[in-house]
């Protein structure tokens, strides 16, 4: 708490609500004048109550906690809290009682002048920032499977999918279920974490694992589909260039990544003990499956995309297929729970 009111006023205020529990634990800003930045480093931590402030003090105090590499944030709404707004990681004016120039200087207002709003919006931000990661792992290894399917496919000498059919997929059926992951809410414990430090990258906590292995096991599904549409084609088990073993990859591949975005709605928790409902990831979902089976059946599109007219049960089998992937992503996550 950083004030201009006298030590005591500030002292006993924030004793009542808890910041401090001893008059030790707040210094004035001529006490400040008196430290040198060494020793105020060291002791920052020491203080909690900053009274008799003027604003080179605030801006030291920001940049104390800086140093000490902590994110910092900022509330003020006169003239003289404007520089060190401005300096803080994070600048927050007020909206009601807030001047012009505290306002254009903070990188946030509180439209209602409620501390507690920055609390919500700490939520928000931490819930943008998990519905990101999501994205980004489900398209990163929804790629990922692509490009290991088509590598193993040329090794072996015959074609799994063609330049049209990984347009099909990247545009139609990937992208607007990763949209919609965007609209996830918050998960239960988003509150109870810790902060992130500021070095961690987006691919820490697992996230870069988590790509690679669910990556590999697309991948997988997809070279059996392709191996089994061929055999009941055929009725032998061979690796070759196969019309049908083409069409099942096609679509066990597309089916496959439209459940794993249904995975892809918590990185850790089981998607089934989630509360909260996100109809618009549904409604994604269904839309991309109904495409997906549209393009397979429907004769002038099947053509055009080099498709061969498959069976109901060529059907089933890419379907039941596909849906493994959300029991092997759900034992992943339960073996990173128990680990945890």
């Amino acid at each position: 708490m950083i004030t201009g009111d006298h030590k005591d006023t500030a002292v006993a205020i924030a004793m009542q609500l808890g910041i401090i529990t001893s008059p030790e634990q707040a210094i004035t800003g001529a006490g400040l004048d008196e430290i040198s930045d060494e020793d105020f480093g060291n002791e920052i931590e020491k203080y909690s109550v900053y009274a008799r402030v003027q604003p080179e003090h605030k801006v030291r105090i920001v940049n104390g906690w800086r140093e000490k590499g902590c994110i910092t944030a900022m509330t003020g709404d006169g003239v003289n809290d404007a520089p060190s707004i401005k300096n803080a990681d994070i600048g927050v004016g007020m909206g009601i009682t807030g001047t012009d120039v505290t306002k254009n200087v903070a990188d946030m207002v509180l439209a209602d002048d409620n501390f507690a709003t920055i609390v919500s919006a700490v939520g928000e931000g931490r819930r943008i920032y998990d519905n990101i990661r999501k994205s980004i792992q489900f398209l990163l290894s929804s790629n990922l499977s692509e490009v290991l399917s088509i590598f193993f496919a040329t090794l072996l000498g015959f074609v799994i999918l063609k330049p049209v059919h990984l347009l099909w997929i990247n545009l139609i059926t990937d992208c607007f279920p990763a949209l919609e992951l965007g609209m996830e809410e918050p998960e239960k414990d988003v509150m109870n974490r810790p902060p992130r430090s500021p070095k961690e990258g987006i691919f820490s906590g697992g996230v870069g694992l988590n790509v690679a292995v669910q990556g590999i096991a697309v991948t997988v599904i997809t070279l059996a589909s392709y191996l089994i549409g061929h055999y009941l084609e055929a009725g032998v088990w061979e690796i070759t260039n196969s019309a049908d073993g083409m069409t099942m990859a096609f679509l066990t591949l597309s089916m496959t990544e439209i459940f794993h975005s249904f995975n892809m709605r918590s990185l850790n928790q089981s998607v089934f003990t989630l509360k909260h409902h996100n109809p618009w990831l549904w409604l994604s979902m269904a839309a991309s499956f109904l495409c997906t089976t549209v393009v397979i059946y429907v004769p002038f599109l099947s053509d055009a995309f080099e498709f061969e007219h498959i069976s109901l049960t060529e059907y089933a089998v890419a379907i039941g297929l596909a849906f493994c992937i959300v029991p092997f992503v759900e034992g992943t996550k339960w073996l990173q729970r128990r680990r945890k």
